[in-house]
Parts: structure tokens; sequence; C-alpha cells
């Protein structure tokens, strides 16, 4: 297959998810999004924009596990798709079950999370809350799944059986500037289990990962440990540059201006949720269909 022929295989199967997604949308008669500003949840609120126009609304998270920088990003697509957008404050950083950071973190953080989007659906007399979870997102350690599952949070990606491939390809199609955007979960995902998370710790990464964005990484992870330990990791193939003069005395001094006491590079490159190999891993069983 040519690569011509290849291109319009992909585009034809995002116009078939599309229009699945659109249609699945668009049985709901109002709906608030669960909006990070990420492809996936980006490619949701572009549904609910063109499904429901002014009955969507995109809420997005701000606290200390959210990059500044993450949240400017989901406000400017917010603009682009056209969808009204609001930011509200969440507390989960308040919550010692939250801090303990033990496996069930992300249970706490999602269930704080749509807590106060129930509040804004009700304001909004919003039927749904709908979220990004796409297909894939299911044989992972996610206990946000759960927490949405129990607040009855409507997954339409994962629903309609999309997985992130094609999650991509659709915001291709739909023309979104963050079609291609590398996945960046909360700034909490970068600690360890076991370590507490504090809104200075969160800090210390944010601002760890932002001057590596500024000294040219594009995908990166900034994992912290006890220590406090600073463990980056980048595509393999960014590692040479990394550990090279003169940018490696550069970032020991920068991370420990940051906070960090011991800087590491992480030889096996990046590896999206590896912190999840330090707990016994028992992926979600989430069953496809509303609510789910």
């Amino acid at each position: 297959m040519s690569a011509e022929e290849t291109a319009e295989a992909v585009e034809s199967l995002a116009a078939k998810a599309a229009e699945k997604l659109l249609a699945f949308v668009g049985t709901f008669e109002s709906a608030v999004v669960a909006y990070s500003g990420g492809v996936d949840s980006a490619v949701v609120a572009a549904a609910a924009a063109k499904a429901l126009g002014e009955r969507a609304i995109a809420v997005t998270a701000e606290s200390p596990s959210v990059a500044a920088a993450a949240l400017e990003g989901a406000r400017r697509t917010a603009g682009e798709i056209g969808i009204r957008h609001r930011v509200v404050r969440t507390r989960e950083v308040e919550r010692a079950d939250y801090r303990a950071n033990d496996g069930r973190r992300c249970f706490w953080c999602k269930q704080t999370l749509y807590e106060t989007l129930q509040h804004v659906a009700r304001e909004h007399a919003a039927a749904v809350i709908l979220s990004g979870t796409n297909l894939d997102d299911l044989g992972d350690h996610r206990p946000g799944i759960e927490a949405g599952r129990e607040a009855g949070v409507v997954t339409p990606l994962a629903d309609c059986g999309i997985d992130k491939e094609t999650v991509r390809a659709i915001a291709q199609w739909w023309k979104l500037s963050v079609w291609d955007l590398p996945a960046a979960p909360c700034l909490a995902s970068r600690v360890a289990y076991g370590v507490e998370v504090t809104a200075e710790r969160l800090h210390s990464i944010e601002q760890a990962e932002q001057w590596l964005r500024e000294h040219g990484c594009r995908e990166l992870r900034v994992r912290l440990h006890e220590g406090p330990i600073a463990r980056i990791e980048v595509p393999l193939e960014e590692v040479p540059r990394l550990t090279s003069p003169p940018i490696w005395p550069e970032i020991h001094a920068a991370f420990q201006r940051f906070g960090f006491r011991y800087v590491t590079l992480d030889l096996g490159g990046l590896r999206s949720g590896n912190l999840n190999d330090l707990i016994q891993i028992a992926p979600p069983t989430a069953s496809v269909g509303h609510g789910s």
C-alpha cells in the first residue's frame, strides 16, 4: 500500500470513528466534559461542541498537580474547539488519603474531581459528565476509572471502541492542533508510590520538566523518588545529548535549584506509567456502556 493509500485509509477510519462518536454524544441532552486539554479530552470536547453546541461545557481542574503550561494549553485548545470553558479549583492535595500516595492515589484524585464536576453539572443543568477515557486505558492500572464509574461518568471513546491511535486520527481529521501532543499525566503521577505528595514536590517537578522543555526535550518525565531524587526519562535517542557537556552540568545545577538533592537519568528511556512497576497491578475491569 502506498503512502497516499495509507493516508486515505487512516482518514476513512477517522471519519467513521468520528461519525460514531458524534452520534453517541448526540444522544445526550447536555454535558459537562472533564477536560484536561490533552488529545483524548480535546476530542471528546470537540465532539460535544459539534453535537450539543451551547449545551456542552468543558471544565478543567486547577490545582498544584496541574502544570501551569498544561492549564494554559487547555484554555487555548478550548478556544480553538469553540466550546464554553470553565476552570475550577480542586483540592485533592488537601486530602490525607491522596497525599499518602499509595496505589489508590488516582482514585482519590478523580473522586475529588468528579465531585466538583457534579456541582458544575447541577449549576448548568447538564445531563451527564463525559471523560476522555479511551479503549486502551481499560487495560492499565487506572483507579480513576473506578472513581468515574462510581460517579456515573460516561466514557464516549471507550464506549465507542476508540483506542488512542484512532483518537489521534480523529483529532487530526478535525484539525485539532493537539492531535500529536505527547501524553502528559498530572504531576502527581511522577511521585513514586509511598512518597508523600505535597504542593512543594509537585512544584519542583513542574519546574524541572519545564526547564527540560525549554532546552529541547519534547517528550519527558521527571520522576521524584525519596531523597529527593529526580529520575529523568526521555526517549532513548535523547539520552546521549543529555549526558554530554555542556547540558548535563546545567541540568544538575538547575535541578538542585528546584530542590532535588540527586539527579539521575534513566538509561531505559521514557516508559509511560512505569512507576506502576512498584506496586502489584490488578488492571480494572470496565464494562463498555453508559456510565462505564
